[in-house]
């Protein structure tokens, strides 16, 4: 992480995970995600309100992540997304390094653009591990209201992801945001590319319908939500797959990945779709 930004949001009050959770679970909640450089986003964030609290885990105010995600052998889940469709899903894994936890998780679209998050825990050695049993028949579950359940008998593991996360508690409820750094995938597919996401800061707020102080911070300057997705951004950066909801994205932060589509043959991916 840059240092400039670590200093500021190591200068913040701490606060548990437990009375995290407590006060801001936010499994139900719109999404705002903003992509820039980190020190602009050190620029900004020392505007940060003094009450904002930061996550404190084994005296660390910077957790490490590792998440692994599911996807059939037609990419079914990505291109649900990327094509923008309104029923979709994602399957993941996430290790939590500064716990030591792990989880199963499924995330779908509610009413009005909101994203549900559902999780279960796991043992650590069955994160990024195949789906099967108990664990599969519970993503079934989660993923039926989407109309899709029939998929994730072909589920596998497609893509690996890690980065360092500072979750901030926001002043007066507001919800939560998130602030990724030393973003790195590495694909699962038989090429095994690597993607780094270099100065890349990655932004999110998790707030009700009422747009946060870091929203309004981060409009203040100019910037403004974008769509990026850690796993849609990566699969598109290292495969031919159709981008186009993350095409400026990739275009700003992965221009050394983006190829002339318009000169290459059509991804059968894209003509499954």
């Amino acid at each position: 992480m840059n240092a400039a930004l670590n200093s500021i949001l190591a200068r913040l009050d701490t606060i548990g995970l437990t009375e995290l959770n407590e006060r801001a679970s936010m499994l139900t909640r719109v999404d705002r995600k903003y992509a820039l450089e980190s020190d602009r986003a050190s620029v900004i964030l020392s505007h940060l309100p003094e009450a904002t609290r930061v996550l404190q885990i084994g005296g660390r105010v910077s957790q490490g992540y590792a998440s692994t995600y599911y996807d059939t052998p037609n990419m079914d889940s990505y291109l649900l997304t990327a094509l923008k469709r309104r029923r979709r899903f994602k399957v993941r894994s996430r290790r939590y390094l500064s716990s030591g936890s792990s989880f199963l998780e499924v995330k779908t679209r509610g009413a009005r653009g909101t994203t549900v998050k559902k999780r279960m825990t796991i043992s650590p050695d069955e994160a990024g591990a195949p789906l099967a049993g108990e664990r599969r028949r519970w993503v079934t579950d989660r993923v039926e209201p989407t109309g899709y359940a029939g998929l994730v008998p072909v589920l596998e593991p497609v893509l690996e992801g890690s980065y360092e996360r500072n979750t901030l508690l926001l002043p007066n409820g507001e919800g939560r945001a998130t602030v990724d750094t030393g973003l790195e995938w590495h694909s699962l597919r038989t090429d095994g590319t690597r993607v780094s996401g270099g100065d890349l800061v990655i932004i999110e707020t998790k707030s009700g319908a009422t747009p946060s102080v870091v929203d309004h911070l981060l409009w203040d300057k100019g910037v403004r939500p974008v769509k990026i997705s850690k796993y849609g951004t990566a699969m598109a950066a290292m495969h031919d797959l159709p981008a186009n909801k993350w095409h400026r994205t990739l275009e700003r932060y992965f221009p050394e990945y983006v190829i002339d589509r318009a000169a290459t043959r059509p991804s059968p991916l894209a003509a499954a779709a």
